[in-house]
């Protein structure tokens, strides 16, 4: 079969773009791989490998990584198939000198053992930014984060609000945002005086926004300062979460800080899956649920992921009317290619092109950038020569211009980075 080569063409001058990825889990205390384990460890493999078959019990902390590598090796063949399949043979290759068509069983000692050399080396992972033209990565930290000890220009600071949102209530978060702060929370100016030191930690560090993954059900609503005190006073801190999100919200308005919204995921709905193989969707959630934050907020921007496709359309309607509001990447389970070209030929063909952040990694460690990206790249390629090059709205020059914007210049022109 013929090559494309106008695909070719795109692909590969996207390829030379340098990355600021806008969302990731990174240790930037530990950013890169120490061996196949913790590439296979991933949780995209191990609930492919239960899913097909593998017992749990190679998962337990105390297994053998060899061993655990060599079972979810062996399940591949159920699942070689599948995008992450890709995205390992892509490391394989890029990274450990893999030459053959297929990963196989008999390929997982070899692999393991070229792991331990390779990742090994003491520039491994400035080689991996090098392989990777990554240039900025932002991370996910929690609000009593340090924010110390790794290079906040390169590694990106970004609050995680989950905790102080939905597990205020636990004594054990109270207890760390007072050692966080110094502030005892016990009404509404206390919270706030504590989420401002916060704040002011984390901007004084380089941080560049916020985040929060939310439940479908959840509402925000604003408390007034003598509703929250009683709600307090009557339920604790229970109950308290939408206030406190819109509480964070209000400081975001007031310290510049895009809020990003990741919208719609259950936990624990598969209780006996594997380690961050639990979490699923289901249908009940709308972007009208946030209308008023919207309204409320517009000198804060909101970056929103939806966890399915069949929501884009939705996110496409409100980026496409709300100057706040815009679409954020390819999310988890919309994260494989035949989602990804349908949500991005209905953002990029209907939201302002300066709104459109295309694609974060989502990796826990560097060397996931590079394959993840390369999927991301292969599709935006396909869709610029479909929808803008073939058709005569751009011309090549133009459609990488428009690619390197979803790629790269609007995160930078989003985060301020």
């Amino acid at each position: 079969m013929p090559a494309d080569q106008l695909v070719q063409n795109l692909e590969s001058a996207l390829s030379k773009v340098p990355l600021i990825d806008p969302h990731s889990h990174i240790d930037p205390l530990a950013p890169v791989s120490k061996s196949l384990d913790d590439i296979l460890g991933y949780h995209y493999y191990t609930e492919l490998a239960h899913s097909a078959g593998m017992p749990q019990t190679v998962l337990a902390k105390d297994a053998d990584p060899r061993d655990r590598v060599r079972e979810i090796v062996r399940f591949m063949d159920r699942y070689d198939n599948t995008a992450q399949y890709a995205w390992f043979v892509d490391i394989a290759r890029t990274f450990l000198g893999f030459a053959g068509d297929r990963v196989t069983a008999k390929d997982a000692d070899a692999l393991f053992d070229a792991a331990q050399k390779t990742f090994a080396q003491p520039d491994w992972e400035q080689q991996v930014f090098n392989t990777t033209k990554l240039e900025k990565i932002f991370l996910t930290n929690e609000f009593d984060d340090p924010l110390k000890g790794f290079d906040t220009t390169k590694y990106v600071p970004c609050l995680r609000t989950d905790t102080l949102v939905f597990h205020m209530d636990k004594p054990d978060t109270r207890r760390r945002l007072y050692a966080a702060t110094g502030v005892q929370v016990h009404d509404a100016s206390t919270l706030r005086k504590a989420i401002a030191t916060i704040f002011m930690h984390f901007t004084r560090n380089g941080a560049k926004a916020c985040a929060i993954s939310l439940p479908p059900q959840f509402h925000p609503a604003k408390f007034d300062d003598e509703h929250f005190y009683e709600q307090m006073q009557f339920h604790g801190f229970h109950d308290l979460a939408p206030g406190i999100f819109w509480t964070i919200a209000e400081f975001c308005r007031d310290f510049k800080l895009p809020f990003d919204l990741m919208i719609g995921v259950n936990r624990r709905v598969y209780e006996k899956g594997v380690f961050q193989g639990q979490d699923l969707f289901d249908q009940r959630t709308s972007l009208i649920q946030y209308r008023e934050l919207f309204n409320a907020f517009p000198d804060v921007t909101f970056p929103v992921s939806v966890l399915t496709s069949a929501q884009n359309q939705e996110l496409v309607a409100y980026s496409w009317i709300f100057p706040n509001v815009l679409p954020n990447g390819h999310w988890w389970y919309s994260n494989t290619p035949p989602y990804i070209k349908k949500d991005l030929v209905e953002r990029i063909t209907a939201v302002p092109k300066s709104k459109l952040v295309g694609y974060y990694s989502d990796a826990y460690k560097l060397e996931f950038v590079k394959p993840k990206y390369g999927m991301y790249r292969r599709i935006l390629a396909h869709v610029l020569a479909d929808e803008f090059v073939r058709p005569n709205v751009l011309s090549e020059e133009g459609a990488v211009a428009l690619g390197t914007r979803l790629l790269r210049d609007n995160v930078r022109d989003i985060f301020k980075v």
